[in-house]
């Protein structure tokens, strides 16, 4: 280790920051020695030479260059360069010595050089004119060649353009020979029967024998497609012989569309009336599809989509529904109903008829729970049999007209749709893959349910029956064309060939109008008349007053409670509730429960003002005499008034809480369900029936005030124990409890119906009494309590009168003997009536281990046996 590293050591940890201590050793060491060690931190070069890199760098740093002679002085230094400087000098003169000889041989050598340079100057022009002559004719050699090779190049393009316009020639000549179309060129004499390309009537005659017409088209359509690409090819170099032929290409395609509808319609007809009663055998039937299917193949690959939609419409499915829907069709007699087996195959009951009572929510089903894959091939054994069908019951003509559509469409338009569904979903699946798909896409192809049979049975039933069908003013008519047309629909959407078809007839722009027709907006203003006008009527029946329901059937005590609760059902019935104004009758159940319980709080505060003793003053100031025969009446009327209003709050809210898991969540549209702001429905909900049920409370302590009073009324005989006790002749000691023990608490188990049949609280039972008869007990002891200190204050206070009192002289000093027995007989009778008092308080479940008033009870009698004693 150097000594400088040695004191960096030393003073690494010290409190000097600036290491002067350290500095200052150093320096004096160097001193002492009088050397220093540079060789950690300077760079050691060798003596000067060419090979030095600071003298042979393209830059000459001199302050490097000193730093790395910073061991020698500056004698030494410049002793050191002058040595160098002389070696270079010595170099130097060495090699001028060496080349001297050849640089003196050099200057004698070109003398007389200047004219034989001159002499080798003239052929050197001579040659560049050449060779400039020679490059001129070679470039012109190469100008020829290239122009002759554009020339060959343009009669190339030239001749192809030829060749396309001749096969677009040969192609227009052709088709209009296929198609019996007679050309100019042979009317007027310049093509033969020989011309080549162009097949004579023979041909053509035993090309159509050796296939059906079909195919005959089927391959024209492909040659036509031929023809449209050529004449494209030949219209973007701009030839006016295209522009003359258009005429004719257009002549084509109007004469091989008029053949492929007239052909197509053909098939269509005898599909459908080949047979006397409309039904083919397999064989046939197979053929016909098989034809149906090359006519559907051309149409989509002419792109004529639109076209094969208007024959079938016009053919098929037009003249059907002329039949079937007519301006009086809902009126007209009805076949019989045919009765239903108990199982039928394939057979779909998308409307049972369900009364009132089943409660039964509206769900969709999917539109392919019993459809075949669209893209599995057609077999003979999948013959079109009314899988999908509504139910009739012989009321409801409207569902009659709709069977009828369905049976049409399973067994004359369904197979054709799943046939033109085959035909174009791969192609359309293609293009969806490499363009992602577009609306435009959605719309192409074939579109059979929305295009022809969703508009034809759409328009039929809004021009001709749409006055009975769009009852608005009838609303109980309206809900069941509704729900009728909708599973109309639904099973319509059965015979779909592919989800895609029915996507784009729910986005059919006669779809959304159809929608529009119903006009439910009204429809739920009706409906919202009735119910709440009758509910109304009930709340306003009898004015500030709770009637008792005079329905058997009815769970409800109070018979406002029992129509608020059938309003409510009636808001998610299934002959009321359509499903998309849930959202609307879901404000209506809100706005029923807010109603409900305005009135319930208006009633409750009318009879219960001036009428209700509270709980405080049931315990402390009840009266001390028995009540009137009014008064009994008026408490017992407010006893079957509160224990209404209770029963009913508690089976409200039971049957609320059921409708909403059964029904309400199951029909209440996503956006209101998953509603994250604030309170979900189900807590609006519960907050909407609390407003109700906040009145059980006040109304329980109410009820227990009463039955209070009425217990505390059978103890007024207490106080009259002792004066009845002092009176008997008969000095023996009680061994029964008082008469009136038993009587205490039969208020509260009449009110219970407690050994009994009839109640007023009988429907609170199970969930009151418990806590009912514990509130009354516990207040009732307390008047106990009261009654028997106030027998003892009166009892001290006679004792200390006799006491007071000169002791009248007997002989056998019976005055003493007898108060004292009286007593003793008093005492054993209140510790009977106390024991049976807590009997008949545990008759009612009470629990009286720990009651705090029955030991304050028991206490009483015992300190007051004690200081007898």
């Amino acid at each position: 280790m150097t000594p400088f590293e040695q004191a960096n050591h030393r003073y690494r940890g010290s409190e000097d920051p600036y290491q002067l201590e350290r500095l200052a050793e150093e320096l004096a060491s160097r001193e002492t020695t009088g050397q220093y060690d540079l060789s950690a931190n300077l760079p050691d070069y060798g003596p000067l030479s060419h090979n030095n890199p600071l003298l042979t760098g393209t830059v000459f740093n001199i302050e490097d260059f000193l730093l790395s002679r910073a061991r020698a002085t500056l004698p030494e230094l410049r002793a050191e360069l002058r040595d160098y400087l002389s070696t270079l000098k010595e170099e130097l003169v060495q090699l001028i010595n060496n080349d001297y000889e050849a640089f003196i041989s050099l200057s004698t050598d070109l003398r007389s050089e200047g004219s034989k340079l001159k002499r080798m100057r003239g052929p050197l022009g001579d040659l560049r004119g050449r060779v400039h002559e020679s490059r001129t004719e070679l470039q012109s050699i190469q100008d020829n060649i290239q122009e002759k090779l554009d020339k060959r190049a343009a009669l190339r393009e030239e001749k192809a353009l030829l060749h396309l316009l001749l096969k677009i020639s040969e192609s227009v000549t052709r088709l209009e020979s296929l198609l019996l179309i007679a050309s100019p060129e042979q009317d007027d004499g310049f093509v033969g029967a020989s011309t080549p390309g162009v097949p004579s009537q023979e041909d053509i005659g035993e090309e159509k024998g050796r296939s059906n017409r079909a195919k005959h088209i089927a391959r024209v359509a492909a040659e036509y497609m031929q023809l449209l690409y050529h004449a494209s090819k030949a219209r973007e170099e701009k030839c006016a012989f295209v522009d003359e032929l258009q005429w004719r290409i257009d002549r084509i395609q109007s004469t091989l569309s008029s053949d492929l509808d007239h052909l197509f319609a053909a098939l269509l007809t005898n599909m459908r009336d080949n047979k006397p009663d409309g039904r083919l055998l397999e064989v046939e039937r197979s053929k016909f599809l098989a034809d149906l299917k090359e006519c559907l193949r051309t149409y989509d690959t002419l792109g004529l989509w639109r076209d094969a939609e208007d024959v079938l419409r016009r053919e098929v499915v037009r003249p059907f529904l002329r039949k079937t829907i007519y301006h009086n069709a809902l009126e007209a007699p009805q076949s019989p109903v045919v009765p239903k087996t108990p199982f039928q195959p394939g057979l779909v009951d998308l409307v049972p008829s369900t009364g009132f009572p089943l409660r039964t929510p509206y769900t969709p089903f999917t539109a392919f729970a019993s459809h075949q894959d669209s893209s599995s091939p057609y077999t003979p054994s999948q013959l079109p049999t009314p899988h999908a069908i509504l139910s009739e019951d012989g009321d409801n003509p409207l569902a009659s007209v709709y069977n009828q559509i369905l049976r049409f469409i399973s067994r004359d338009v369904k197979d054709i749709m799943e046939v033109a569904e085959k035909v174009s979903n791969k192609k359309l699946s293609r293009e969806k893959v490499l363009t992602g798909g577009t609306m435009e896409q959605d719309m192409a192809g074939f579109q059979i349910l929305a295009h022809v049979v969703w508009e034809e049975v759409a328009s039929s039933i809004i021009n001709d029956i749409g006055h009975m069908v769009f009852a608005a003013g009838r609303p109980n008519d309206l809900r069941k064309n509704f729900d009728t047309t909708q599973n109309f629909i639904r099973c319509l959407e059965l015979y779909a060939p592919s989800a895609q078809a029915i996507h784009v007839m729910r986005e059919h722009e006669l779809y959304h109008e159809f929608d529009r027709r119903w006009q439910l907006p009204v429809y739920f203003q009706l409906r919202w008349k009735e119910i709440v006008v009758d509910l109304e009527e009930t709340f306003e029946e009898i004015p500030h007053m709770v009637t008792h329901s005079l329905t058997d059937q009815s769970s409800f005590l109070l018979g406002q409670t029992t129509a608020l609760w059938k309003a409510i059902t009636l808001c998610w019935s299934p002959e009321v509730l359509i499903p998309e104004l849930s959202h609307r009758f879901w404000r209506l159940t809100l706005q029923l429960l807010s109603r409900y319980a305005a009135w319930l709080h208006s009633v409750y505060a009318t009879i219960g003002e001036g009428n209700v003793v509270s709980r405080s003053a049931a315990s402390t100031h009840v009266a001390a005499e028995a009540s009137s025969a009014e008064t009994v009446a008026a408490d017992e009327n407010l006893l079957r008034q509160y224990a209404a209003v209770i029963s009913d709050l508690k089976q409200l809210e039971n049957k609320i809480d059921n409708l909403w898991q059964q029904e309400i969540s199951l029909i209440l549209p996503s956006e209101v369900l998953e509603a994250t702001d604030g309170d979900g429905p189900r807590d609006v909900l519960k907050q909407a029936l609390s407003k109700s049920t906040a009145i059980t409370q006040p109304a329980s302590t109410q009820i227990v005030a009463i039955l209070t009073k009425r217990c505390c009324e059978a103890l007024l005989p207490v106080r009259s124990i002792p004066s009845q006790f002092r009176a008997m002749s008969n000095k023996k000691l009680p061994t029964e409890p008082s008469y009136f023990v038993q009587t205490i608490f039969r208020p509260v188990k009449a009110f219970f119906a407690v050994g009994s049949s009839d109640g007023p609280g009988r429907t609170l039972k199970d969930t009151y009494s418990k806590g009912y008869s514990q509130e009354v007990f516990d207040n009732v002891a307390q008047k106990y309590i009261s009654y028997l200190a106030a027998m003892k204050k009166t009892e001290e206070s006679l004792r200390r009168l006799k006491k007071g009192k000169k002791t009248a002289f007997t002989l056998f000093g019976t005055a003493q003997a007898d108060d004292g027995r009286d007593e003793e007989r008093i005492q054993t009778q209140m510790i009977l009536d106390v024991e049976a008092f807590g009997k008949e308080a545990r008759s009612l479940g009470i629990e009286l281990e720990r009651n705090e008033y029955y030991e304050a009870l028991k206490d009483v009698i015992l300190t007051h046996d004690q200081e007898d004693a």
